[in-house]
């Protein structure tokens, strides 16, 4: 059962492009191509991760094998590599020293082994050398492609055609030992192995039949449910308590009642990732799961940092697709960026719950993955610590220097599910160990992973959320990981996240782990500015109506701007916050209103000030003729605004928005997170049988798009 609800969800996954481009590449960038098999059925290995690293590679390329196995990795800068493999159910594995000739490609193809044999294989021999051919724009690896080197290769199946189909027949040429994860399984309270928060006895669930006719459909929760915020169930499925709030959606603001804007910025992506959860569940997420800053923010605009400046500002804007006489606006504001080299040393103090309800395979077993992929990141310069509470709190790891890496994953392995969930004693302990040993000029991070449920001690945010803020004003910040769908606490997770001053991630697979801990580490980490306010100040005599997209739970007054008491958000290194507005102009003018930016050093003191204008000749004739990443936020945004049945995007049908997708443009289109945000939008447009509560007494057609009809 288990190897089952891996292959479904590892099975939703296509062939991607890399999650960075490397525009820098040049005419002189290769490629590297392959294969993974299972070692022991021989069969492709589909959904496994792949990471190319490198010294002359900005970040990491990473990709994902489609259902044949094949991955590639294009545009890659001359040099020396080291890929990864990785996929749930096998021993992870790494190659280095492959090296990379201009204009070249090149074939890796690996086996990986189950986890429970303890080791993994590799089969091609070293170095990889067989030569596609020298090209700069890259080779797409599918079936035509093999047949036409086998056309062409003496004898008809000789060469690169040979060397690709011969993988059965290959013996294995070396072999590496690795710690394994121990999972244990649950069962739910009909007695049936429970994956993700539902029964796996459901046929609505996918794993053992198909779905029945509507169960993927999401009936609206009664009235005391969607107060409580909690999800409804699938048609006849058994989806457990999700927890959730909704803060209502943004209203149009007039500028002659007020003209100023003012929000604290938002860095999380756990809306986005939960949602993402839901849909790949066949399940249309909860409105109130929505947030649609999170949306927006899950994904790279490629905004330049300036290295003399805390922040960079990127403007953009173009008629709005949707609402008549209305330009969309887009704010993008990136911080400074910080190397890994330069990243300040660390006291990381994990803090893990291993209650009954963990213990899954996607909720504890993930978050052993997860942290088994950061250990391997850090160095001389950090620290770890690990607590688990249960009905009990308890240390399982002092601080502890990551170079001991062999400690530090024995104590990750033995983490074990064990009695109730104690978060208020879990944090106590966590926040006397980081202040114990407070990293002073460092970082001190308390961590929390767990899926937010409590049911022994404090069990709401309110009630410890003192003692989260006073350790925040000691340099002791708070992140929140959020693992598992069903008996889920967004609520409780995000809460404690803003108050802890740190921020609010969801783990739904082991490649949103990899993107949190490894490839954003020093972002993750490190913060460049706190209690960081926005602020746009419209000029009435321009603009005449306006209306921010989201962030409703961070909105500030006019006032608490200048504040420097009032606590806002925190920007970690290289991060970026994008907001989008729509505004109605009034007459042409140079400029149509000024972004403020006010911001602490990470230290604290006085807060800073940072002033652009908006010049109106940002705003572009058409959807069209802005840029990809400009169009890549407004399709987040309005897929957001969908789901959580926003008034303003009525108009728009689920195949207009995924005509928008499409003319997001190349390369950017082709992007691995943006091929899943299309994938992502057809599954909720095939699962979406809301009807517009709007359209009896407000029709679509006679629609008025300045004000929001009252509901009778």
């Amino acid at each position: 059962m288990k190897r089952s609800a891996r292959s479904l969800l590892c099975g939703l996954l296509m062939m991607a492009a890399p999650a960075l481009a490397q525009p820098d590449a040049g005419p002189e960038s290769g490629i590297i191509i392959g294969t993974v098999i299972d070692a022991q059925s021989r069969q492709p290995v589909p959904g496994v991760v792949v990471s190319a690293a490198s010294p002359n590679l900005q970040g990491e390329q990473t990709v994902v094998t489609d259902a044949q196995g094949n991955y590639r990795i294009p545009q890659l800068p001359p040099g020396v590599y080291t890929l990864r493999f990785e996929k749930e159910a096998y021993r992870p594995y790494a190659r280095g020293d492959i090296r990379l000739r201009p204009k070249r490609t090149i074939r890796l193809n690996v086996e990986l082994l189950p986890e429970s044999l303890g080791k993994v294989v590799e089969i091609t021999g070293a170095p990889p050398t067989l030569d596609v051919g020298s090209t700069s724009t890259g080779v797409a690896v599918d079936q035509e492609f093999i047949k036409r080197i086998a056309v062409a290769s003496p004898g008809g199946r000789g060469g690169a055609a040979r060397a690709y189909e011969s993988l059965a027949e290959s013996k294995p040429a070396a072999q590496v030992d690795t710690y394994g994860v121990s999972i244990n399984g649950a069962t739910s309270p009909e007695n049936g192995y429970v994956v993700d928060g539902l029964s796996a006895r459901d046929p609505a669930f996918g794993i053992n039949g198909a779905p029945e006719a509507g169960a993927a459909a999401v009936h609206m929760p009664s009235a005391p449910a969607r107060a409580s915020g909690r999800t409804a169930p699938p048609k006849g499925g058994s989806f457990f308590d999700m927890y959730f709030q909704g803060y209502g959606v943004n209203p149009t603001v007039t500028t002659e009642e007020e003209r100023v804007s003012t929000f604290s910025v938002d860095t999380d992506t756990a809306s986005y990732t939960v949602t993402r959860a839901f849909l790949e569940r066949g399940v249309l997420p909860d409105e109130q799961a929505v947030r649609v800053e999170e949306f927006v923010n899950s994904f790279d605009y490629g905004y330049a940092a300036e290295p003399d400046a805390p922040f960079s500002v990127h403007v953009e804007g173009f008629p709005s697709p949707v609402r008549k006489g209305y330009q969309v606006v887009h704010l993008g504001v990136k911080a400074r960026e910080v190397s890994r080299a330069q990243r300040k040393p660390s006291h990381l103090v994990f803090v893990i719950d291993v209650s009954g309800s963990m213990d899954l395979e996607n909720r504890l077993g993930l978050v052993k993955r997860a942290l088994r992929l950061l250990v391997e990141e850090l160095d001389e310069r950090d620290r770890v610590s690990i607590v688990v509470y249960g009905s009990e709190a308890r240390q399982v790891l002092g601080p502890t220097s990551a170079t001991r890496k062999q400690v530090l994953l024995e104590a990750i392995d033995g983490l074990r599910s064990e009695g109730s969930t104690n978060a208020q004693a879990g944090l106590e302990l966590g926040y006397t160990l980081a202040a114990k040993h407070l990293q002073k000029g460092g970082i001190n991070r308390v961590i929390l992973c767990s899926d937010g449920v409590a049911n022994n001690g404090i069990t709401d945010a309110d009630g410890i959320w003192a003692r989260v803020k006073d350790f925040a004003a000691r340099g002791i910040t708070l992140s929140t990981v959020g693992f598992g769908m069903g008996n889920y606490n967004d609520v409780l997770m995000e809460r404690l996240s803003h108050v802890g001053e740190g921020h609010y991630a969801y783990v739904d697979r082991l490649e949103e782990a990899r993107r949190i801990f490894v490839q954003n580490l020093t972002g993750t980490l490190q913060v460049v500015a706190k209690d960081v306010k926005l602020q746009v100040e419209f000029d009435p005599k321009a603009v005449a109506r306006y209306r921010l997209i989201g962030y409703e739970n961070r909105l500030l007054t006019k006032e608490q701007f200048s504040d420097d008491k009032v606590d806002a958000g925190e920007v970690g290194a290289g991060h970026a916050v994008t907001a989008l507005y729509e505004v109605k102009l009034r007459e042409p003018a140079a400029t149509f209103g000024t972004l403020r930016i006010r911001y602490k050093a990470p230290e604290g003191g006085d807060s800073k000030l940072m002033e652009k204008p908006l010049p109106s000749s940002l705003l572009r004739p058409a959807y069209g003729r802005a840029a990809p990443p400009t169009r890549l936020s407004y399709v987040a945004a309005a897929f957001a605004e969908k789901l959580r049945g926003s008034y303003w995007v009525r108009p728009l049908s689920y195949e207009g928005l995924l005509s928008l997708w499409e003319e997001i443009g190349q390369p950017l289109k082709g992007r691995a997170d943006v091929v899943e945000l299309g994938d992502l939008i057809r599954k909720a447009h095939a699962l979406d049988r809301r009807e517009d509560r709007f359209e009896p007494f407000a029709p679509v057609s006679a629609m008025d798009f300045d004000r929001v009809p009252t509901l009778p």
